[in-house]
């Protein structure tokens, strides 16, 4: 448990590195991140991902969705673009959002770009995101569903701390063939561990 802070440094300290890993800051989204994002986001090898179908769409839906994850002007749900602490090159976007703010629990979303995929941005990112979630929002559990097929995602995700809390089978239609959905979770005692561990 955080003992609190004894000064005024420690408090800027907190504030100053919160949204910031290793190798990537959270930020506010800007407008010039939007043809990126959603590029991304209809990108037939990433709608395999996150999406029950894959098909075309225009742009401004996609637009209004990443405006209305990054309103953050709630305490409930948040959404940051992803850049590299390096280059400040934007790199993606990730969310947590609650329908059930009373149960204070989340659920986490992210998206990198293909171009950046494989780098370890996404990792770090999530970790960004689940020391906001908890130890800012206050969080007790963060939720996520992946794909069964989302194989390095399942991975990193269980390397990160989640905890497989089941299956929804067979929810999703590709290829002629019916595919699970894992859902895993992590409580706020678990990320605490997780930072002894790190």
């Amino acid at each position: 448990m955080a003992s609190g802070w004894r000064s005024m440094d420690e408090a800027a300290e907190y504030g100053l590195g919160l949204l910031v890993g290793e190798r990537v800051r959270l930020r506010a989204l800007a407008d010039a991140d939007l043809p990126d994002l959603e590029r991304w986001w209809l990108h037939p090898s990433t709608v395999a991902l996150v999406a029950n179908t894959i098909r075309p769409m225009p742009p401004g839906p996609i637009t209004d969705m990443f405006r209305n994850w990054s309103k953050n002007e709630t305490s409930s749900s948040v959404g940051f673009c992803i850049e590299s602490l390096d280059t400040a090159q934007l790199l993606g976007h990730t969310s947590l959002w609650s329908d059930t703010p009373r149960n204070r629990d989340a659920m986490l979303a992210i998206i990198i770009g293909e171009e950046h995929t494989g780098a370890g941005y996404g990792t770090d990112a999530i970790r960004v995101l689940l020391r906001y979630g908890f130890a800012e929002m206050g969080l007790h559990r963060v939720e996520l569903g992946v794909y069964a097929y989302n194989t390095r995602a399942h991975a990193i995700y269980r390397s990160l701390g989640f905890t497989e809390e089941g299956r929804r089978r067979e929810v999703v239609l590709h290829d002629g063939v019916f595919h699970d959905e894992i859902i895993m979770s992590m409580l706020e005692p678990e990320w605490r561990a997780t930072l002894l561990r790190d």
